[in-house]
């Protein structure tokens, strides 16, 4: 079991996803999810921009992991392909890559598109470097709500924080630490979705 730690720059429901019961992170931080396997641990923590650094929004325990192709598939995750004619909810759904006739990935009119609909090849390239979409019913959300982390987990003696302070992703955490780490999360007694994203607001501002 391994904990993978990193900061979310922008949290708006897209990534990760939490709604309708799973936390699904399918896009952005392709290495990451290259890396992730079944049993592992991802926490999320908050941007300086929303003033949530140093927070946790977002803690999973990844169960399963799909393929794009599978997860466009998969009956439990229809509600997750976007409608930006829906709720907000809806309009920032992640299920977003297929296959198309010719083998090429298509990218659903979504968040990761341009504003006209098309294709943002960008977004997509970064997104589909890596055809994994992890899962999870295990998890909690705060967003907006975001938690303290333990000082114990944070200001360490010996110079391990489980907080990210860089682009990227943290992992080398020692197993100590990840177990008591996660004990602590389980004494919380909190799961699922508990908050709205931080960005919620300033997403339905611009009509999202």
């Amino acid at each position: 079991m391994k904990l993978y730690s990193y900061v979310v720059r922008f949290d708006v429901g897209f990534a990760p996803n939490p709604f309708h019961g799973w936390c699904t992170l399918a896009t952005c931080k392709s290495i990451m999810r290259r890396m992730v396997q079944i049993g592992d641990w991802v926490v999320g923590t908050g941007s300086k921009e929303n003033g949530l650094d140093g927070r946790m929004v977002f803690l999973m325990c990844v169960e399963d992991v799909l393929s794009f192709e599978d997860y466009w598939f998969d009956a439990r995750f229809q509600l997750k392909k976007p409608n930006l004619h829906g709720s907000y909810m809806m309009a920032v759904g992640d299920n977003i890559y297929h296959r198309g006739p010719h083998g090429g990935w298509i990218q659903e009119d979504s968040h990761h598109s341009n504003h006209d609909g098309t294709s943002n090849m960008v977004n997509r390239d970064d997104d589909t470097k890596t055809d994994r979409v992890l899962i999870s019913r295990d998890f909690a959300y705060w967003g907006k709500n975001a938690i303290n982390i333990p000082d114990r987990f944070v200001n360490k003696s010996d110079g391990i924080s489980l907080c990210c302070n860089r682009q990227g992703y943290k992992v080398k955490f020692p197993k100590r630490s990840v177990d008591d780490f996660i004990s602590w999360y389980r004494s919380l007694d909190q799961s699922g979705y508990l908050g709205d994203p931080a960005e919620f607001a300033k997403m339905l501002n611009k009509g999202i």
